[in-house]
């Protein structure tokens, strides 16, 4: 059975109220009220098209990987919705020692308010990544069972693949793929799976921008790396003004390459609790005209990492 209105705004505004994060947030919505929450996301997302149509005026998110307090952060300092729209780039989960807040947050404020919240899938929104980079294992522990993290990873792949904002701007959580000249290609994917190893939907989760130019092969061990002629043809191609994409840690929080043809935003300051950046959204009103706001972590004494347990040594492949 659906949730009511007045429902999801009390689950909206406890998660917003949380202090402590972690298994906090299982006391809010219990295993059977968060597959609930899923299912009614997943009938929105099957709705939405690969490409979802986003319209101005809206702020546009990076990575924000679990990074719970730190979100709440970007919203003091974006405006909350439905005041305010939001477009987010993917990388809701992992890393951060708050996966299962951001996640049940962003999803239950889509739930709440479809046509204020764009949420596109990241390359940690898989199986596979899930149980390497700490989702998995979170959700283990909060709720003693997989079947949350289940839930939320069948979900993940009904996520748009990218989003358009006006028709002028392409956000993929990426990049671009050799496999795909025009948006409308993107548009014709099965995006219903897992992500794959290789091919368009991997290339779009995991490609770079590059100062070579041409396609090279990407360090990462999937997707691209792309140049300057690519990001040009694209753009052109499409009639694009540029294109904003996340995936990539960034000290200042952004960055335009290509002759202003890609900004990368990155909203996970200090990342991973160590990594000493900002963090960046993007404000783009009616017109197009664009304020990128940074920011720093939220107050150490809000995280409560000194209680956290030191979670294990993971792979460092963006770092």
């Amino acid at each position: 059975m659906a949730y009511s209105v007045p429902e999801l705004d009390r689950i909206v505004s406890d998660i917003f109220e949380l202090k402590k994060g972690g298994s906090a947030c299982a006391s809010i919505l219990p295993e059977e009220e968060v597959c609930r929450l899923c299912d009614m996301a997943k009938e929105i997302f099957q709705r939405e098209d690969n490409v979802k149509s986003v319209k101005t005026p809206v702020i546009v998110v990076g990575d924000v990987h679990g990074q719970f307090f730190d979100l709440l952060e970007l919203f003091e300092i974006g405006g909350k919705p439905p005041l305010h729209n939001y477009l987010f780039l993917g990388d809701y989960v992992d890393r951060g020692y708050y996966s299962l807040d951001c996640v049940l947050l962003l999803v239950a404020l889509k739930v709440r308010y479809p046509d204020r919240i764009a949420l596109t899938r990241g390359n940690h929104e898989c199986r596979q990544i899930t149980q390497v980079y700490g989702f998995y294992d979170e959700c283990l522990r909060v709720h003693g069972t997989a079947r949350v993290w289940k839930h939320f990873t069948d979900l993940f792949d009904f996520l748009p693949l990218a989003a358009v904002v006006d028709n002028c701007i392409f956000c993929p959580h990426g990049g671009l793929s050799p496999s795909l000249d025009r948006i409308e290609h993107v548009q014709k994917l099965d995006r219903y799976i897992e992500i794959p190893h290789e091919g368009p939907i991997c290339d779009l989760m995991w490609s770079d921008p590059d100062d070579r130019y041409g396609w090279g092969i990407s360090p990462r061990g999937a997707g691209y790396t792309f140049g300057q002629d690519i990001t040009e043809t694209f753009n052109h191609e499409n009639g694009l003004q540029f294109i904003v994409r996340a995936h990539q840690l960034i000290m200042e929080g952004y960055q335009w390459q290509h002759s202003n043809g890609v900004l990368t935003l990155f909203s996970a300051p200090n990342y991973c609790y160590r990594c000493g950046n900002q963090a960046a959204i993007m404000q783009l009103d009616e017109h197009l005209n664009r304020n990128i706001v940074q920011f720093d972590p939220a107050p150490r004494h809000q995280h409560g990492v000194e209680g956290k347990p030191k979670p294990k040594a993971l792979p460092d492949y963006f770092l």
